[in-house]
């Protein structure tokens, strides 16, 4: 009885090291993954800026604005922002990623979009 109960016991700590080992692997990939998001967000400062001005806009305005503004002529800027997220591919998933679920969300409440 003592033989097994010793190889039971070298089985819980081999488990349990095991566990440890993956709880340190599981850890580090989340920590790796937490700095990668911060490094994205933290790559695109003036987009971020704009997307955060556009989905304050979004979340402001009511139908009859969003309607209005809509129907106007893009500005200068607005034109220049536009030709820039043209050119970068990256910056314009970055900034459709972070705008589209407010601007849907307010065009669908609308009625802009079925």
């Amino acid at each position: 009885m003592m033989f097994l109960r010793g190889r039971f016991q070298t089985r819980n700590n081999f488990r349990k090291g095991k566990d440890m080992k993956r709880f340190s692997y599981f850890f580090a990939l989340v920590f790796v993954l937490m700095n990668v998001c911060t490094a994205v967000a933290q790559e695109f400062p003036i987009m971020d800026m704009i997307a955060n001005n556009v989905i304050q806009k979004y979340q402001t305005s009511n139908c009859e604005q969003l309607w209005k503004q809509k129907s106007e002529p893009k500005s200068a800027k607005e034109q220049e922002f536009l030709q820039i997220l043209k050119s970068d591919p990256q910056m314009r998933t970055a900034f459709i990623n972070k705008v589209a679920p407010t601007i849907v969300n307010k065009m669908f409440e609308c009625g802009m979009i079925p």
